[in-house]
């Protein structure tokens, strides 16, 4: 048969019963199976390699012989000794080649059995394929190029030319280097630039570079097919600088490299404390709470001037501190606590977790109130302060006692998120007591007791009302007549409006304490508050009920009138 034979697509066969990229039957050697449900047979002859195969829109080499069920040959790639490709999926060839090639593996040689339902039907394809006839294949998978569909809307498709390294990808906040070159369908280049950096989100000459780089790993490089909404859209681009211009409604053909990357990260919540890792750090470990650290660090103010310079020239001693002990400003200490050793990183700190609304004098300039400040720190080394699982039972105790004491110092000095860390790294300590003997049990309860309880106060002063309440509820679980817990959970549910509940705890501890001062007056703000809310909802049900009476009254009157 000639050279130029290409499997011309089954027209009006397409059939959406058939699924068999994912939960094929597995065979062996020799073995034969149907595949899918309208007669499409495939016989293994010899395994492929690895676990992928290869998925709709990617680019696919074979190696195949046809021939009808009676051994006739009608055609052969490797007798023209040139492999044959098509992409998969789109219709380029017989539907029985796109539901059967996409479950092999690379390697892979099979024979497939082809209904004429899946091949060329009741035309056939004179004068070599009759009327109605079942063909066999023997096809070896020997390669496919990925070519993916980046926006499921076939807008943009990415084809790998060359593989990258290891799985991450860039985010949205990264700052990426790419080498690209940009084309029309035609070969004219309309941009190219090498070592070009931008931030993710920002994007670069089109929209379609910003999406791709997010699917893509260090190193690999790519071949986008861009179309108009991905590119310039309908009405193109102007020639600018080096750029040439783009005509309306252009597809471009853009190769992309990513070369490398720099991984940017939020380390707060509100995104006013910012890292961007210069230099990836080793192994996984990380500084917790507590932990010393070793660093060398400059700080910088926006307009360059250095404040702040430490370790940094040779044979200088490095700067040592202790994590979360205000001994560096807060943004600092969380940036810290997310760095692996040897990690170098450049850190943007807003006002609120650098020195705030207050000038700061500094070792070589002062900081100008409401600043935001930029340090690169190097994360030279780091110990961990023990976590409960380092100790044995009598230190988890001693531990747990010595971080009651330091969150009871700062909450005296109105640190109040800093101390319910003390409390609750307390409790860690010693939540789990099965291997405690009797007289550690009692001590780790009164513990958990009291730093719940000091917890609680804590969540009441930040106005975290159901946190409070939870923290109570643990201590009455231990101690169910613990005065302390019943008057702050009161308190809570007091401005939860839960007044019933709040009247129910209030009692109880009465009846423990009929003389404690405080539970009584906080029994005289609970009656006012319920007696301003009965006065609410007497008004509320008072109007509710006036309105009812007016409506009554103008339907009883015009009653009369249409009499």
């Amino acid at each position: 048969m000639d050279e130029d034979f290409d499997f011309p697509a089954a027209d009006d066969m397409m059939n959406d019963d058939m699924d068999l990229s994912v939960g094929t039957p597995a065979l062996k050697v020799g073995e034969e199976k149907e595949i899918g449900k309208q007669g499409l047979k495939k016989k293994l002859v010899n395994e492929g390699e690895g676990w992928n195969f290869p998925e709709i829109g990617d680019e696919v080499e074979v190696h195949y012989t046809g021939t009808l069920l009676d051994g006739t040959q009608f055609d052969s790639s490797r007798d023209r000794g040139t492999p044959f490709k098509f992409t998969l999926g789109q219709g380029q060839v017989i539907e029985g080649w796109d539901e059967g090639i996409k479950t092999m593996k690379k390697a892979e040689n099979a024979i497939f059995t082809i209904p004429p339902e899946l091949a060329y039907g009741a035309s056939g394809s004179p004068p070599t394929i009759p009327s109605n006839a079942t063909l066999q294949f023997d096809v070896e998978l020997l390669s496919w190029t990925s070519v993916k569909d980046i926006c499921k809307d076939g807008g943009l498709f990415k084809k790998i030319v060359t593989e990258g390294e290891k799985w991450e990808n860039p985010k949205d906040l990264d700052e990426v280097l790419v080498n690209y070159e940009a084309k029309l369908e035609d070969g004219t280049v309309m941009a190219k630039a090498d070592g070009i950096e931008f931030t993710v989100k920002d994007g670069l000459f089109c929209p379609a570079l910003s999406r791709a780089v997010k699917t893509m790993k260090k190193g690999e490089k790519v071949l986008l097919t861009v179309k108009p909404q991905y590119g310039f859209g309908e009405k193109g681009k102007p020639a600018t600088g080096a750029e040439g211009a783009v005509p309306a409604n252009a597809t471009l053909l853009i190769t992309l490299e990513l070369v490398s990357w720099k991984t940017v990260t939020e380390v707060t919540d509100d995104k006013k404390v910012i890292k961007k890792i210069l230099k990836e750090g080793e192994g996984y470990e990380r500084p917790n709470e507590g932990a010393v650290v070793q660093v060398k660090l400059i700080g910088k103010l926006q307009d360059g001037t250095i404040f702040l310079k430490k370790g940094q020239n040779e044979g200088e001693e490095l700067f040592e501190f202790k994590i979360d002990e205000e001994q560096v400003i807060d943004g600092l200490d969380r940036a810290l606590m997310t760095m692996k050793k040897g990690e170098v990183a450049l850190l943007t700190v807003a006002p609120e977790y650098a020195y705030g609304l207050s000038e700061s004098q500094q070792e070589l300039a002062t900081i100008p109130p409401n600043s935001y400040v930029y340090y690169e720190v190097e994360l030279v080394s780091f110990v961990k302060e023990k976590e409960s699982w380092d100790l044995n039972t009598q230190e988890k105790i001693e531990a747990a006692g010595k971080k009651k004491e330091e969150g009871n110092v700062l909450f005296k000095a109105g640190k109040y998120v800093r101390a319910l860390k003390r409390y609750e790294k307390a409790v860690k300590y010693i939540e789990h007591d099965s291997s405690f003997g009797e007289d550690e049990k009692k001590q780790a309860k009164a513990l958990k007791v009291a730093c719940n309880l000091n917890n609680a106060a804590c969540k009441l002063k930040l106005k975290d009302y159901k946190q409070a309440d939870k923290l109570c509820t643990k201590v009455l679980e231990l101690e169910s007549t613990n005065v302390k817990a019943l008057y702050r959970r009161a308190q809570a549910y007091i401005q939860l409006a839960d007044l019933d509940l709040a009247e129910f705890d209030i009692k109880k501890a009465l009846e423990h304490d009929p003389n404690n001062r405080e539970v009584k007056l906080e029994y005289k703000v609970l009656k006012e508050k319920m007696k301003e809310y009965n006065k609410k909802e007497a008004k509320f049900y008072g109007n509710m009920f006036a309105k009812m009476n007016k409506v009554d009254s103008r339907n009883s009157v015009l009653r009369k009138a249409n009499r």
